[in-house]
């Protein structure tokens, strides 16, 4: 039997924002699974967003993507443990 990852309810989800490209396959990734644990997210392409881009580069020193926001916390790149950490999401 596989077991569902939960996520934890609270009255309000933290703010989630994922800067990507839509020619990045691990944007993609990080997208789909945040949908299929039922997370509300704002994605931006920093492919057309050039203030959104250097914005990302400002809070991260990073010019790679993904980059999530969580609150005020960056992951640069797909890490399922620091996502599922800053989110509450159970295994």
């Amino acid at each position: 039997m596989v077991e569902k990852k939960e996520v934890k309810r609270h009255r309000s989800q933290k703010r989630v924002v994922v800067f990507s490209t839509p020619s990045c396959p691990w944007c993609n990734r990080v997208k789909q699974y945040l949908r299929q644990n039922h997370i509300t997210f704002k994605d931006v392409d920093v492919s057309r967003d050039r203030r959104a881009a250097e914005d990302m580069v400002r809070m991260t020193g990073q010019s790679g993507v993904p980059v999530v926001m969580i609150g005020s916390r960056s992951i640069v790149g797909f890490d399922k443990r620091k996502i599922d950490k800053y989110l509450g999401i159970e295994g």
